[in-house]
């Protein structure tokens, strides 16, 4: 047998993870010789898996995990028609009900479990995913073993060394706290929908076309659109950055677009009805409207900030400008994405709508796995591979001490001091008091963005919803605000409890309790109040 033939044949195998036969004797030939060797990313991705998953079970659920918490619970009792996420109102037409949240609110009614624990059981399922998705993904881009184990270390190690903590953002260090959130989950399916993409696109497991009528495997490309859809509805925002990608993919690979007049023809008709079925999916959903988000700039200001300490975030991920340029093509879909992505960046910052800075964590992967595929390549390295390399190895290590690190080294065991995640406290002991959909007004960081997660609402919601107009969200929390005021009336406060039913005040305690409160319970670690309105 040629060497060239041997060679290409073992790497595939190693790649993919099949059945290799040898030569055996004994009882093994009775089983035909088959043994299984495992890939090194099925090694190390599972190592990661175990390693990552305990490492968030770790830390205490915080920031926008309340939130979520609360859309769980709100589906948990009424799966049909859920109240709002945060506030004694009407749910309809808040993006928060997706299929991903209706499936743990039905997941939740099944079991009997409160909405912070699917929260939490729900961080390994998207890892899962993301890890499969990451696998599929490289090995897409190309058959180089390590090519996946890499990425993967890219994707979590190479960011910059100040922290970036945002929905979306999956680094080691973010992963402690954004796991459980959908947007893990949609970027999980946004690899999986890029590798399948990525393989129709190069011809890859498809019927080669058979003159103007060859339109077989359409229900492949429907499977593909559906998949889209799902992220759409999902995480509308990871969604631009996915059909960023599908342009990348397509453009970049699909063969036939300056073909004959009949083949140009049949390529458009196959993407064509993936991108009709991710319409159609999308717009079927009964909960929202998932289009009419287009329009909504309620959350703009506060995506100002992911416009800000750029260099100090994400510098990093520029060793892998490099790798990008040795790919040598325009026509390369990782270069195309990378461009793309930063167009489209770049129109949120110079519009003004921030919102599309929420893909600043996906415009980092083609930098990332186009470096993973280039170190992945078989020895011997030229010099330029090796300084490529060797920086790349440093870089890992520089944000692995300053930012990541701290995410899997348990304190205990930490001799230099790494960052470690954020600890948020627990309300439960509160939400033993306060019964399911009572209200309750609270002031503070963390309360108030936690306490729904348990079931009760807020007299003011903390983020814009669709669901509830802006203008009516700013008056409550000036209402709220006003309630707080040293300076307010008990009748004054007596009116704006019965305007939004509240009976409950959670309070730092900074705040005086009003002398028509009466205090139930208080906490040893914070020194919150709870009290009832009387």
């Amino acid at each position: 047998m040629p060497q060239t033939h041997t060679t290409s044949t073992t790497s595939t195998a190693a790649a993919v993870g099949v059945l290799v036969r040898r030569t055996v004797r004994g009882a093994s030939a009775l089983r035909g010789g088959r043994s299984w060797r495992p890939t090194p990313y099925q090694v190390f991705g599972f190592a990661f898996f175990l390693v990552m998953s305990l490492a968030y079970w770790a830390v205490p659920l915080c920031c926008d995990a309340g939130q979520h918490a609360a859309v769980v619970e709100r589906l948990k009792a009424d799966l049909l028609h859920p109240r709002h996420p945060m506030a004694d109102l009407p749910g309809a037409g808040s993006p928060y009900y997706s299929p991903y949240a209706f499936a743990q609110g039905a997941f939740a009614r099944l079991t009997g479990l409160g909405g912070w624990e699917v929260v939490r059981l729900a961080g390994p399922l998207n890892l899962l995913v993301l890890l499969t998705g990451i696998g599929h993904f490289a090995r897409v881009l190309t058959p180089r073993p390590w090519a996946p184990v890499l990425a993967l270390g890219a994707m979590t190690l190479l960011w910059g060394t100040e922290r970036a903590w945002w929905s979306g953002y999956l680094s080691l260090m973010s992963m402690t706290g954004n796991l459980g959130y959908p947007s893990a989950f949609a970027i999980g399916l946004t690899f999986w929908a890029w590798a399948l993409t990525g393989a129709r696109a190069r011809g890859e497991g498809l019927v080669r076309y058979v003159g103007p009528s060859g339109l077989s495997g359409l229900a492949g490309y429907a499977g593909i659109g559906t998949l889209y859809g799902l992220i759409l509805l999902i995480h509308p925002i990871t969604a631009a950055a996915a059909v960023l990608g599908a342009v990348a993919f397509v453009g970049g690979w699909q063969r036939g677009w300056r073909g004959a007049a009949a083949v140009q023809w049949a390529v458009a008709v196959r993407w064509g009805v993936t991108a009709g079925a991710a319409l159609l999916v999308a717009g079927c959903w009964p909960y929202f409207d998932v289009f009419a988000l287009a329009g909504d700039d309620s959350v703009d200001w506060m995506h100002r900030r992911l416009y800000e300490h750029l260099g100090g975030q994400f510098w990093l991920a520029l060793l892998g400008l490099p790798a990008l340029w040795r790919r040598g093509s325009w026509r390369d879909p990782l270069v195309l994405l990378f461009a793309l992505d930063c167009l489209f960046v770049a129109y949120g910052w110079v519009s003004g709508r921030y919102t599309y800075g929420r893909i600043l964590g996906l415009t980092l992967v083609p930098l990332q796995f186009a470096l993973a595929v280039e170190l992945a390549a078989p020895r011997p390295w030229g010099r330029a591979r090796q300084v490529l390399g060797g920086a790349a190895a440093v870089g890992a290590c520089v944000g692995f001490l300053t930012v990541q690190g701290g995410a899997v080294v348990p304190r205990a065991l930490d001799p230099i001091g790494l960052e470690q995640p954020s600890h948020w406290p627990s309300y439960a002991w509160a939400a033993r008091h306060v019964g399911k959909g009572e209200v309750v007004i609270s002031d503070g960081h963390f309360a108030p963005r936690s306490i729904p997660g348990y079931g009760p609402n807020l007299a003011a919601p903390i983020w814009p919803d669709p669901a509830l107009d802006e203008r009516e969200r700013e008056r409550r929390l000036a209402d709220v605000r006003a309630y707080l005021s040293g300076t307010s009336t008990r009748a004054e406060r007596t009116a704006i409890a019965r305007r939004y039913h509240a009976r409950w005040l959670l309070l730092t305690r900074w705040k005086t309790v009003p002398e028509e409160a009466v205090v139930v319970a208080w906490s040893r670690g914070t020194g919150e109040v709870l009290a009832r309105i009387g």
